[in-house]
């Protein structure tokens, strides 16, 4: 039975013919090979070995009609033929196109349409070259920013509209920020700044609406201040403040979860 893999169809889906190609004397010199290197393959892997054998010929293949030759041609062309393929309608074909330009490329391609394109752009950017970055429209490309951009410049992310964004954002600034972010209107974000707060700065987050965030108080908050605590609305926290009060040591902190659930 013939599998997918066995086949040898072009991008078109009709059989492979050696006899029509134009590297036909390729073939007896070993230059190429049915169902392995073959650039009228549909497949990638047969496609990219073509050029592996014969990287010459790749500029003859950057205006294929197959956005797969296109692309994988651009691994090997003649790098001052690349710069018109950023205007290339595949994104792959773009990305391989800029992977192998000069950094300025890049920086041009941090406003591609395509939002895996700008997700791989901000993976390779640094610093300041981020920064126009922060407000892109796509969320998973901006935190791609909040994870790579230096600290210092997280303070421009901290109103980020998605909560993820912000959670690496909270983790990842400094901490003279995290008062701020003790107000966020997400109590994950709020629980996140709590946990990274001192504890002397802790008291002021004792009437969160969330049970989570003032269960972290009551854990680390200075012992004088846990009368102020003793009649907190949820059982769980008055607990852990009895039993500080006791001088019991208590457990250790459990994984608060999320939406209010112990993990």
């Amino acid at each position: 039975m013939t599998t997918d893999i066995e086949e040898t169809l072009d991008w078109r889906g009709e059989a492979v013919d050696c006899a029509a190609c134009p590297h036909h004397d390729l073939l007896d010199a070993g230059g190429c090979r049915l169902g392995h290197a073959c650039v009228r393959d549909r497949y990638a892997r047969r496609i990219d070995r073509f050029f592996d054998w014969n990287p010459s010929l790749a500029n003859g293949y950057l205006d294929h009609p197959f956005f797969e030759v296109r692309a994988i041609a651009a691994k090997s062309a003649d790098i001052f033929r690349l710069p018109r393929l950023l205007d290339d309608p595949d994104e792959t074909v773009r990305w391989y196109a800029v992977k192998r330009l000069p950094r300025r490329y890049l920086l041009r391609m941090s406003t591609d349409p395509h939002r895996e394109v700008r997700i791989r752009v901000a993976s390779l950017l640094e610093g300041g070259e981020l920064v126009p970055m922060m407000e892109d429209p796509d969320y998973y490309v901006r935190l791609t920013v909040a994870k790579r951009v230096m600290p210092e410049m997280l303070p421009l992310m901290i109103n980020d509209p998605e909560v993820e964004v912000r959670r690496i954002v909270v983790r990842r600034i400094d901490p003279v920020w995290l008062p701020r972010l003790a107000t966020d209107r997400d109590a994950d974000i709020r629980l996140e700044a709590a946990r990274r707060l001192a504890p002397e700065q802790l008291i002021a987050l004792s009437g969160d609406d969330d049970w989570r965030v003032r269960h972290e108080v009551a854990e680390r908050v200075d012992a004088r201040l846990l009368p102020m605590l003793k009649n907190d609305p949820d059982p769980l926290v008055r607990e852990l403040v009895e039993a500080r009060l006791a001088g019991v040591t208590p457990a250790p902190s459990f994984d608060h979860g999320t939406n209010g659930e112990i993990a």
